[in-house]
């Protein structure tokens, strides 16, 4: 069983940065991945950011390549996701999550565990 707990989300102005913190627990394999998802007002649930647990390849939806950056410290357990230039469309909540058995895919119907999320919110 793996608990994720999110963190660090909060208001910022538009063009600014932010940084949310998913502290895992449990045991995390080589074949798991890991990754942010995002959910706005009315809007479906999103893939943002993952990484794969071995050798560490991440992978970007193409609405926040070059501005968002995924990394982890298995020292401390944590997956970070670092957020620049924000725009108010990025106003959502960001929740992290894991697949125990990566089929390739970035659905969050396949992830098997989920945190409560975090806030983020982008004014203009």
């Amino acid at each position: 069983q793996v608990q994720l707990v999110e963190s660090g989300g909060g208001v910022v102005q538009a063009g600014g940065s932010l940084r949310s913190s998913c502290a895992y627990s449990g045991r995390i394999c080589s074949g798991y991945v890991m990754g942010w998802f995002r959910q706005a007002p009315g809007k479906e649930r999103e893939f943002v950011v993952g990484i794969r647990w071995s050798g560490g390849s991440t992978y970007y939806a193409d609405s926040v390549k070059g501005r968002f950056t995924i990394s982890r410290d298995i020292a401390k357990n944590t997956v970070y996701l670092q957020m620049n230039s924000l725009k108010p469309e990025d106003t959502a909540v960001y929740s992290c999550a894991a697949d125990r058995f990566w089929l390739g895919t970035w659905s969050s119907s396949g992830m098997d565990y989920w945190g409560k999320g975090t806030l983020v919110t982008v004014s203009s």
